[in-house]
């Protein structure tokens, strides 16, 4: 059987790592790989993550299954953080949330469960967008549509090219909308943009699927979640995909929430218990211990205030950063954008071919589409990745 089987290609961004890992300069910089880096480099482990699971660690008395839903405590305040504590979905039993295994699998039972709502469901993706969304979304066997986001000159939203297309959607179709810190171009949509956008989906019918895997990253926890909890509020039914891979470092945990807004809370206790199946005919019960450290966090008032602490620390930082690199790279023209940007990613909007001599001859990598984690600069490199940007421009 296994006969048959053509090698593929290795995902690009697996290969950069590993391209990376076997470069033998003591001077390289990563900026591609997607992850959140200290001054020193290091992606740690938060000191409100360390203590949570040294309680958990103490605590602990069995590993038996935490069920489908997985945790309830975990779920009721991913409830909370994503649209608020008085939020009037919540008390009104319209929403649910279930654990899964990281914003990925949040992402593909979302997709399965459109699938097992509507079987030829259509999503509509940014152009660009996140690269896994493409095969988790279209793996279940949804058609995907893409709508502009992006104008590749000015490295901002293009959101005429985005509502001109999106009035092309029909009743029924999903839209995909990044909550904050959109992968990967860090352009975001403003409030008002996201009014707009709320209009017209109103209008057309269509249901919001929101991916949000960078809260807290972006301007702050509520900040980051205005545009989300306005369109919540507007529209009968909406899914959210949140990942605690980035604003609690748990990326090996594998620790994300899906969530389901329904227009009356017994069309909600249906649909959940149609997810709940789907959920157990792929990975059956999600992993306890990336939740259960969540759960732990966010259930303590001591330990959440930490949590809040370090992870404004982390948001000030690239803050700092986005600015300081637009200021090093000045010389160059305008990438003021970068300054504007949230978030950890943003496209340089240099050549393949200027990407692979910073790689090749200064031993500075990123994405050949000069995406760049704004997160792996730091006071130390940033003046030397700017002369090397320099100098192939």
């Amino acid at each position: 059987m296994f006969e048959t089987l053509k090698q593929l290609p290795q995902d690009p961004i697996l290969q950069l790592m590993q391209t990376f890992r076997d470069d033998t300069r003591p001077d390289k910089v990563d900026l591609g790989i997607g992850v959140y880096k200290d001054d020193a480099g290091k992606t740690p482990i938060m000191a409100s993550v360390h203590e949570a699971e040294r309680r958990l660690l103490e605590g602990e008395t069995t590993k038996s299954y935490v069920g489908p839903a997985g945790s309830a405590g975990f779920n009721e305040s991913m409830a909370r953080l994503i649209l608020g504590n008085s939020n009037s979905l919540i008390r009104d039993g319209r929403t649910s949330v279930i654990q899964t295994p990281g914003g990925c699998g949040a992402l593909r039972m979302a997709a399965e469960f459109f699938r097992l709502c509507q079987p030829d469901t259509t999503v509509w993706v940014s152009t660009p967008t996140w690269a896994n969304h493409m095969p988790l979304l279209g793996g279940a066997g949804l058609n995907i549509r893409e709508y502009p986001y992006l104008n590749r000159e000015t490295l901002t939203v293009d959101f005429p090219a985005m509502l001109e297309t999106l009035e092309g959607a029909k009743a029924g179709d999903v839209v995909l909308l990044h909550g904050c810190c959109h992968n990967p171009s860090g352009a975001d949509l403003t409030f008002e943009q996201w009014q707009t956008v709320t209009q017209l989906i109103q209008r057309k019918g269509l249901l919001p699927f929101v991916d949000m895997a960078y809260q807290g990253l972006g301007e702050g926890l509520e900040e980051d979640a205005a545009g989300l909890r306005y369109l919540a509020g507007q529209v009968p039914e909406m899914v959210v995909a949140a990942s605690c891979s980035k604003n609690f470092g748990l990326y090996r945990e594998r620790t994300g929430a899906l969530m389901l807004i329904s227009a009356t809370g017994a069309i909600n206790t249906a649909a959940t218990s149609q997810l709940l199946s789907v959920v157990r005919s792929h990975y059956s019960m999600p992993p306890a211990h990336g939740a259960a450290i969540v759960e732990t966090i966010l259930g303590d008032d001591a330990l959440r205030a930490g949590w809040q602490s370090e992870l404004r620390g982390m948001c000030e930082r690239i803050l700092g950063l986005r600015h300081a690199f637009a200021d090093a790279l000045a010389p160059l023209g305008d990438f003021g954008f970068i300054a504007r940007q949230r978030g950890m990613f943003s496209f340089l909007g240099i050549t393949p071919e200027q990407v692979r001599q910073l790689r090749e001859e200064h031993g500075i990598y990123m994405l050949e589409s000069s995406r760049v984690n704004v997160a792996g600069l730091n006071d130390r490199v940033l003046p030397t990745v700017a002369s090397a940007i320099r100098s192939v421009m």
